[in-house]
């Protein structure tokens, strides 16, 4: 599958290893204190060190991204190093600049940046980061809260949207309604969080299933 699938919100071992074997490329963890999804470096670690891996080399066969909201460069690269992770998602008010240092800072890790879009002329500050982070998110807008809101995106608003940098559709998506995302837009990944869910944090792994279910129909 060349779509990358990312699952955000994981907060349990057994969970984020049965989400990996079920398909998932990529592991979102809420490194942000007020999100209700929010698990410690050092759980993170944990579940990281539960994922599987592969035979010949031990290499972690799912990415593993902290995604943060307008923390400093220091905390960043200290989870970053505690959880073993190799991506950072920036989802807050993170200037091109601050991209830009944290580019410099940690090299070999994959930097996301979300831009939440309460309007289209949100989109146009896509190129702004392009330069400086190595993929963008999606998301739906909310004045609080940091993804995971359950709110879709006007999908027809983005048929237009071909940034110079892979990009993840976010916001709302669960398994019922990614088909008619998926035939409105093509992003490189989706991420999916409360649309997994039995409540925040705790996965529903047969919703999980049946995302993977529908898209082998879509592939």
């Amino acid at each position: 599958m060349g779509l990358r699938v990312k699952v955000c919100g994981i907060t349990e071992p057994e969970q984020g290893r049965a989400i990996a074997e079920l398909g998932a490329t990529a592991l979102g963890f809420m490194c942000v204190l007020e999100s209700p999804r929010y698990i410690t470096p050092e759980q993170i670690a944990r579940i990281v060190a539960a994922l599987p891996t592969q035979a010949q080399t031990g290499k972690i066969l799912c990415e593993r991204v902290g995604v943060f909201r307008n923390a400093s460069l220091g905390q960043i690269a200290e989870t970053v190093a505690i959880a073993n992770l190799n991506a950072v998602q920036l989802h807050g008010d993170e200037s091109p600049e601050f991209c830009h240092e944290l580019r410099q800072h940690l090299p070999d890790v994959e930097l996301i940046k979300a831009l939440r879009v309460q309007s289209i002329e949100v989109l146009h500050q896509a190129a702004i980061y392009e330069a400086w982070v190595d993929t963008l998110l999606l998301d739906a807008y909310h004045p609080q809260l940091a993804g995971g809101t359950g709110k879709t995106l006007n999908w027809k608003t983005l048929q237009q949207f071909q940034p110079n940098v892979p990009w993840f559709l976010a916001g709302g998506l669960n398994p019922d309604n990614v088909l008619e995302a998926l035939a409105l837009v093509q992003p490189g990944g989706i991420d999916l969080s409360s649309g997994l869910e039995l409540a925040p944090g705790k996965k529903d792994l047969n919703k999980v299933a049946k995302l993977f279910s529908n898209l082998q129909a879509f592939c």
